[in-house]
C-alpha cells in the first residue's frame, strides 16, 4: 500500500494509546461540564461546543436558563458534587463561578481525573492558589485560567521585543483599570442597606450553595448575580477582576515572580464598610527584586477611574486607554490596553520606526486571544500545557491577591517572604491568606 493511502486510513488513534484516561484523540471528542454557566460561564461554554457538553450545573436556573436551553443534551444540575458523583462520562470541567467557591469545586474536580478550566483569578485567597496549584502537579491533569490575554499575539510579541531590549531595562511598571464603573454596590449605602433589608430568596436560587465555603449571611440581591465581586466574602475588588488580565503581560514578559513588599491607599475608611466591602478606587505599588540580570522592577496599580502620573517620554497629545498598562525602560516605553490587546505602542515613534523586529521565537496559540478556551481543550486532548496552566495562573494570581490584602491592610507596607508564604511583619495580614471556611467546608 503507498505511504499516502495509509496515512489516509489512520485517523482515529484510540484513547489508550495516546496515554490514558487524562488523554482524548484529538479527533474524539472531549466531554465536558460546565459550573456556573449564567454569567461569564455561557460565553466561555460556546467555545466548547465543536466538543461534547454532556453536563451543565448552576446554583440559579433562572439566571442559567438561556444556556440551558443552547445546550439540550446537557444533563443539568444545581449541586456541582451531585453532578461530579453521577455524571461518570465528564472528562473536563470549565468553571466560572464567583470567585469565592473557585478552589473547592476545581479541587473536586481535579480530585476524580478531570481537566479544569477556571476562570481568574484562580482562587478568592493565597493560600487557596498555592494549594490549587499543588492539587494540579498531584492530579496531572490539564489546567488553564481564564485570562485570555495570555494566548494573544500582543503578550508574545511584548516578551520578545522586551527580550530582544527594544526599551532597554525595565524598572517601573504601571497598570490601571476604570473598574468599578457605575459604582453603588462599592460604596458605604451597601453595608447599611443590608442592615434593613432581608428580601425573600428567589424560587430558583439555591442560596446556601451559592455561598458554598462563606460565612452564612441573608440574601441579598446586591450579592447575586452580578456585584459580588464589591464584597470581600465573595469577591476580590477590581484589582482581582482585572489585574489577571492587565498585570498579565508584564508579569510575564519580565519574569516578575513573587513581589518583595506591597503597599496600598485607597478611598472609603469607614470601619463598618472597610471590611465587607472593596474601595471605590485604589493605588497599590509591588517591589519586585532583581531576577538575574534584570533589575528590581516597581509595579504600580490603579483602580476606580485613577490614572497614573505620565512619564516624560509619553507624547502630550497621547490618551491613556481606560484599562491598560505602561513599561517604562532606560530607552523608551510600551504601552497595551486590556489584556495586552489594542495593539502595543513605542515610544518614541521614531524608535520603533526603526527598530527590526527579531523572528518570532515564542510559539503563538491557534486563534490567540479568541482561541483560549480551545488551546485547553487540545490540551487536554493531546497532553500538552495550554497557554496559562494553574503553574503561571497561581503564581499571577497570588500577586494580584497580596495587592488585594495591602488595600484591605489600612495604608500598611507588607512584607512577603515566598519561602515561609507569610508576611514577615504583619500578623493581622497573615490571618487574612485564607480566612476560615464555614462549617461542613474543608481547604
Amino acid at each position: 500500500m503507498a505511504a499516502s493511502s495509509a496515512f489516509g486510513l489512520i485517523q482515529i488513534v484510540p484513547r489508550n494509546i495516546l496515554g490514558g484516561a487524562h488523554h482524548t484523540s484529538a479527533n474524539e471528542k472531549l466531554n465536558i461540564a460546565g459550573i456556573g454557566v449564567g454569567g461569564q460561564g455561557s460565553t466561555n461554554m460556546r467555545k466548547c461546543q465543536d466538543d461534547n457538553i454532556v453536563a451543565l450545573c448552576d446554583v440559579d436556573h433562572s439566571y442559567a436558563a438561556e444556556t440551558f436551553t443552547r445546550y439540550p443534551k446537557a444533563m443539568v444540575y444545581t449541586d456541582y458534587r451531585v453532578m461530579l458523583e453521577k455524571q461518570k462520562d465528564v472528562e473536563a470541567v470549565l468553571i466560572a463561578t464567583p470567585d469565592h467557591t473557585h478552589y473547592v469545586i476545581a479541587k473536586a474536580a481535579m480530585e476524580l481525573g478531570k481537566h479544569v478550566y477556571l476562570q481568574k483569578p484562580l482562587t478568592h485567597t493565597v493560600l487557596e492558589a498555592k494549594k490549587l496549584r499543588e492539587a494540579a502537579h498531584y492530579h496531572k491533569v490539564q489546567t488553564q485560567m481564564g485570562n485570555q490575554g495570555h494566548s494573544s499575539e500582543h503578550i508574545r510579541l511584548l516578551k520578545e521585543w522586551l527580550e530582544d531590549g527594544i526599551i532597554g531595562d525595565v524598572e517601573q511598571v504601571y497598570a490601571w483599570t476604570d473598574r468599578p464603573v457605575g459604582g453603588n454596590p462599592w460604596s458605604d449605602f451597601a453595608v447599611k442597606a443590608k442592615e434593613t433589608e432581608e428580601p425573600p430568596v428567589p424560587n430558583n436560587l439555591d442560596w446556601d450553595l451559592w455561598l458554598g465555603p462563606a460565612q452564612y449571611r441573608a440574601y441579598h440581591p446586591d450579592y447575586h448575580p452580578k456585584t459580588w465581586r464589591a464584597w470581600m466574602d465573595f469577591g476580590t475588588g477590581s484589582l482581582g477582576d482585572m489585574g489577571c488580565h492587565i498585570i498579565d503581560p508584564a508579569f510575564w514578559a519580565l519574569d516578575l515572580g513573587h513581589p518583595e513588599s506591597i503597599e496600598a491607599t485607597s478611598t472609603h475608611w469607614i470601619e463598618e464598610v472597610a471590611t465587607q466591602t472593596y474601595p471605590r478606587a485604589s493605588m497599590v505599588q509591588y517591589q519586585f527584586p532583581a531576577r538575574g540580570k534584570k533589575p528590581p522592577v516597581k509595579l504600580n496599580w490603579y483602580d476606580g477611574r485613577l490614572l497614573p502620573p505620565r512619564p516624560d517620554d509619553l507624547p502630550d497629545d497621547i490618551k491613556l486607554p481606560n484599562n491598560g498598562a505602561l513599561l517604562v525602560g532606560k530607552d523608551g516605553l510600551i504601552m497595551h490596553g486590556s489584556h495586552g490587546a489594542g495593539g502595543l505602542r513605542v515610544f518614541p515613534d521614531s524608535k520603533f520606526k526603526a527598530y527590526q523586529r527579531p523572528t518570532p521565537s515564542i510559539p503563538r496559540i491557534q486563534g490567540g486571544q479568541q482561541g483560549h478556551v480551545t488551546d485547553w481543550i487540545r490540551a487536554c486532548k493531546d497532553g500538552r500545557p495550554a497557554s496559562s496552566t494553574f503553574d503561571y495562573g497561581s503564581a499571577l494570581t497570588e500577586t494580584v491577591l497580596l495587592g488585594v490584602l495591602a488595600i484591605r491592610a489600612k495604608n500598611q507596607k507588607l512584607y512577603w517572604d515566598s519561602d515561609t508564604y507569610s508576611f514577615s511583619n504583619n500578623a493581622e495580614a497573615n490571618a487574612l491568606l485564607h480566612p476560615p471556611y464555614r462549617d461542613g467546608w474543608a481547604l
